[in-house]
């Protein structure tokens, strides 16, 4: 047996250890500085172009990081963490990976001083359950009745956003579409807040809320409908286009002739057999549409085709037939209208019919035609229809909307909130720096890093208005030092400010789920201690005998000259 051949390319030497955790923290930290202008309300705006020549432009972290193509495996991991924040919660994705670079950048003095990476792990895992429990000490209960407190947070979330030159309208818009998904449905208790958590509600905002974009009209033309909104028209011109109270049967199986299999052969000799073949087609469909007719539908969706005989026969019988509507979209119909989507005719029962919708219509929007199921009784599903001047400015605004209805859905679900503007991480922070002073031993360097890494929000808040961020997050720090911890920063003028007067408050959820996945991704990255790019070289496949070769190869333009994965 072959032993296995390493080949090290003369341009780049293999880094271990130090090396490759220090390549990790440059890396990081450069995916950080991408979005660090994209944090508060005077956020700039990035360009991207994607390879078709489109562009979108966005100061949505995720939106900006999702579309960044980078070959290091760190960058990709720090990416990876706005996305699960962004699936977690809906929000914070920028703050999340500034915080993340940062805390990375400030254990990078203590690695040059060769403390071991797993003493800056149990100091940073120490910071984590600090933080957390300051945190919760700062946060305060929100009262999920009181509507004019709930808008207040969801404001203050798209405050930083485009759309929020029409804020007062889009809350009302959020909370009332994630107000009517809620469901009192028993769900797993959320482990943020174990001691008292909120009531057993279920909210699916991703399943049963569709943002339907319409260009044309002002956007506070956008509204929520108490149903579901489709892009489609009737199948024959001579049905109904307006039904009160409609009886909605939903299928998904097509109403058309099952043909036979690839594999079927008829054989015909008679000139009547054929004629007879054509005949058992028609009154199969008959036959079908007799199973439908019995129960006096007046609108029958499916998810398959309808053939042009089926359609006669529904409409002979008055019903109205749309098809091959999406199975996310039949699900919402099912939950809005009361019907249950049913896979075969002949297992239809009276109890798959919806009757919850107050008013099926077809009507014309711009050149498409759009049938709407309105007016439903206790819906638990909705569309949200956005209006706007051109499909880059919907683009945006969807987004934004995505982040106030994942704020509303957390609030809902958690009712507590911290103060905004920078204020919770410059309270952790200040309470951690006097917590480390009563650590012993080499600890306590590590754990400043958290402190430090903290100050960072705050800091850019400042920078990205064109403060000072030297004298204000000075003056803050002196404030929390006094035990002022609702002060922050006024993300419009860089002044520090009272966010309980000011009414910044974001959910608690959000900051506890940034601060978790800042953290543990650090300490994922700083046990990294060797990268290996293994591939097999051309040829070598007969002898593989043993394990594969191993190549190394440069980054190509990533600090540190660390190589990737291939």
């Amino acid at each position: 047996m072959q032993a296995p051949v390493v080949f090290v390319n003369t341009g780049a030497t293999r880094e271990t250890g130090r090396q490759a955790q220090i390549s990790n923290i440059t890396a990081a930290k450069a995916v950080a500085d991408i979005v660090r202008t994209c944090l508060g309300p005077k956020a700039m705006l990035k360009m991207l172009l994607d390879p078709v020549g489109g562009i979108v432009m966005t100061n949505d972290g995720h939106a900006i990081l999702r579309e960044i193509e980078v070959t290091h495996p760190a960058a990709k991991s720090m990416i990876e963490l706005s996305r699960a924040q962004d699936e977690e919660v809906g929000d914070g994705t920028t703050s999340v990976i500034i915080l993340a670079g940062e805390i990375l950048a400030q254990t990078f003095p203590y690695l040059e001083r060769k403390i071991h990476p797993v003493v800056i792990i149990s100091a940073l895992k120490k910071a984590l359950e600090d933080a957390i429990q300051v945190v919760h000490e700062i946060s305060r209960k929100v009262d999920t009745e009181n509507d004019e407190e709930l808008l207040q947070i969801i404001g203050s979330s798209i405050g930083t956003k485009y759309i929020s030159k029409w804020s007062e309208h889009m809350t009302k818009l959020a909370l009332k579409a994630v107000r009517t998904v809620a469901t009192n449905e028993p769900r797993v208790e959320s482990t943020q807040r174990a001691p008292h958590s909120a009531k057993s509600v279920s909210i699916d905002i991703k399943h049963y809320i569709r943002v339907e974009k319409i260009t044309g009209g002002d956007v506070t033309d956008s509204e929520v409908l108490d149903g579901v909104m489709l892009n489609k028209d009737i199948t024959h011109p001579k049905m109904r286009r307006f039904i009160k109270n409609p009886r909605v049967l939903l299928l998904d199986c097509p109403l058309e002739y099952k043909k036979g299999e690839s594999q079927t052969d008829i054989e015909i000799t008679n000139e009547k057999d054929w004629a007879r073949i054509l005949s058992i087609e028609e009154e199969q469909v008959e036959q079908m549409c007799k199973e439908i007719v019995k129960f006096k539908p007046d609108v029958v969706i499916t998810e398959k085709g309808v053939s042009d005989l089926a359609q006669h026969h529904l409409m002979k019988a008055n019903i109205t037939v749309l098809r091959r509507v999406r199975k996310m979209d039949n699900n919402r119909i099912a939950r809005a209208t009361g019907a249950t989507v049913v896979s075969r005719v002949d297992e239809i029962k009276e109890a798959d019919i919806g009757t919850r919708c107050g008013v099926f219509k077809v009507e014309t929007i711009g050149d498409e035609y759009y049938s709407f199921l309105v007016e439903c009784k206790d819906p638990g599903a909705c569309t949200v229809l956005l209006r706007g001047a051109s499909k880059d400015i919907l683009s945006e605004i969807e987004r934004n909307l995505q982040d106030a209805m994942a704020v509303a859905r957390n609030v809902l679900l958690e009712p507590y909130m911290s103060p905004g503007g920078g204020a919770t991480e410059m309270a952790v922070s200040v309470k951690l720096a006097s917590k480390a002073k009563e650590i012993e031993g080499v600890e306590q360097w590590p754990y400043m890093a958290v402190v430090q890494g903290m100050e960072v929000i705050p800091r850019t808040l400042v920078q990205n208005c064109g403060g000072n961020p030297l004298r204000q997050v000075t003056s803050l720090r002196a404030k929390h030092a006094e035990g002022l911890h609702t002060y922050g920063i006024d993300g419009d003028s860089g002044e520090i400010v009272d966010m309980a007067t000011f009414g910044i408050w974001e959910p608690e959820a959000v900051k506890l789920q940034s601060i978790k996945t800042a953290i543990e991704s650090s300490t994922l990255l700083l046990r990294v201690d060797d990268i290996v790019s293994a591939k097999r070289r051309d040829g070598e496949g007969k002898q593989a005998e043993g394990a594969p070769p191993m190549q190394m190869g440069g980054m190509g333009g990533m600090p540190g000259g660390m190589p990737v994965m291939e």
